[in-house]
């Protein structure tokens, strides 16, 4: 009985995140990417390129629901140390109430300074993206990039998904590299993973 009970109580969150989701995509379109939210195994992979062993802290941006947000505590980001931007005041609440801990910040992503504020690390150990830049002018989505580079050391990844064929940041417009990751088919829409870095590790 326990078993069952444990098992609708999953259910019934995966659907609360995914009408929540749906929620915000009506809401905001362009700043939520897809109707539903990123698979688990997705999620996985993305926390992934996370080095445990730096010390220091990992920012995520855009966690929506927090599905990314999970696989970043699991794979052993302590939550104090684990900084989520969300666009969102109702993914904000939400992921408040569920990742008590984690230093979620309410702001625009293509604004960190002023998002992050004066007291926010000057460096972390890399960044797991999940805003949706096909949304947004190529110049903007270059700026984005090097903005978040100068946060991680020389080589450290930056690793975003995205539901297009090409990288979202096409390569040769700034000081950066562009690597495919992969490519996740068990994910609604199949997902692609790019990571950017600069200097060491390119």
């Amino acid at each position: 009985m326990r078993r069952g009970s444990e098992l609708r109580k999953a259910l019934a969150e995966k659907f609360d995140d995914e009408l929540r989701f749906f929620k915000g995509w009506i809401d905001k379109p362009k700043a939520v990417g897809s109707i539903i939210p990123t698979s688990s195994i997705t999620a996985k992979r993305m926390a992934s390129v996370i080095d445990i062993s730096s010390g220091l802290p990992v920012l995520e941006i855009g966690p929506g629901t927090g599905v990314i947000t999970r696989a970043i505590l699991a794979r052993g980001v302590p939550a104090a140390k684990l900084y989520a931007v969300e666009y969102s005041p109702d993914f904000v609440r939400h992921l408040r109430r569920n990742f008590p801990g984690v230093k979620v910040v309410e702001g625009d992503a293509f604004d960190l300074e002023s998002t992050l504020g004066e007291d926010a690390p000057k460096r972390f150990d890399s960044v797991v993206s999940g805003v949706p830049l096909l949304n947004f002018p190529v110049q903007q989505r270059v700026a984005y990039i090097e903005d978040l580079l100068d946060r991680i050391p020389e080589g450290r990844p930056i690793i975003q998904l995205t539901y297009g064929p090409k990288s979202p940041v096409p390569p040769g417009l700034g000081n950066y590299s562009v690597k495919h990751f992969d490519f996740v088919i068990r994910n609604i829409p199949p997902t692609q993973l790019w990571v950017y870095r600069r200097g060491r590790g390119n």
